[in-house]
């Protein structure tokens, strides 16, 4: 099976959920929502509906990242010991707000996306590791070519956690019984980016070649997002794969 679907609402939630049957949460990522307003998405949401949270930022992103701006509310503790998976009572307390936010909408996979430029560490591993035991499966974005050392890998499977690439940009591997595949573009990270027909065959292709799994996942995150990923959706459905 393929899951086709969009990194945050490029539409109204109602028309959104009449099209998709997944969505991956951007805004936890940049702030901690009410639980009350976690609540309310839960309810709104048709039965089947999946959600997938984005991790919140001050696990994986320290507090000198640009993507802080967005950030609102107050944080407990020092500033400067949040991001990078470090060891710290600061991480930990995100993660665990992270956590909860997954309990009140029934999600059971958490994306966990490290800035680019976050090389693997032992106690990012170590940390990473005490994270994967919780009730969710982690879905794992690294972007620095450290991470993607034969060893590390192994690490990532032993902790059964999903490895997640844009497959345009690191060939995909097999770490669990499900693909999770986010697409930002070609060429870099290119928000605006509009995919054409040559490079959803080449998406069909890569699907068919790396089906060897339960479920691919694959998540837009690009200015056309929903024009790209039904365009997808069709032509799985015209190439014979079970798509929604």
């Amino acid at each position: 099976m393929v899951k086709i679907g969009c990194c945050g609402y490029p539409i109204s939630r109602p028309k959104y959920f009449e099209t998709f049957r997944v969505v991956e949460i951007q805004s936890t990522f940049y702030s901690l929502p009410k639980i009350s307003t976690v609540q309310r998405w839960r309810e709104e949401a048709p039965v089947g509906f999946e959600y997938i949270v984005k991790g919140f930022q001050g696990v994986t992103h320290p507090s000198t990242s640009p993507t802080w701006r967005r950030f609102r509310g107050e944080l407990p503790g020092n500033r400067e010991n949040y991001g990078l998976l470090k060891n710290t009572e600061e991480v930990r307390w995100s993660w665990s707000k992270t956590i909860e936010i997954c309990r009140e909408l029934g999600a059971d996979k958490v994306l966990i996306q490290l800035p680019p430029k976050c090389e693997v560490t032992n106690e990012a591993l170590e940390v990473l590791k005490k994270f994967a035991i919780e009730e969710v499966t982690i879905l794992f974005e690294p972007r620095h070519p450290s991470w993607f050392q034969e060893d590390i890998l192994d690490f990532i499977r032993q902790n059964s956690i999903i490895l997640c690439v844009d497959p345009f940009k690191n060939n995909p591997v097999k770490t669990g019984n499900i693909h999770y595949w986010r697409l930002h573009g070609r060429d870099g990270y290119r928000y605006g980016y509009k995919y054409t027909d040559e490079d959803l065959n080449e998406l069909v292709n890569l699907i068919d070649v790396h089906g060897d799994v339960d479920t691919v996942y694959v998540m837009f995150n690009n200015k056309f997002m929903f024009e790209d990923a039904l365009r997808l959706r069709e032509l799985l459905r015209e190439n014979g794969f079970e798509a929604i």
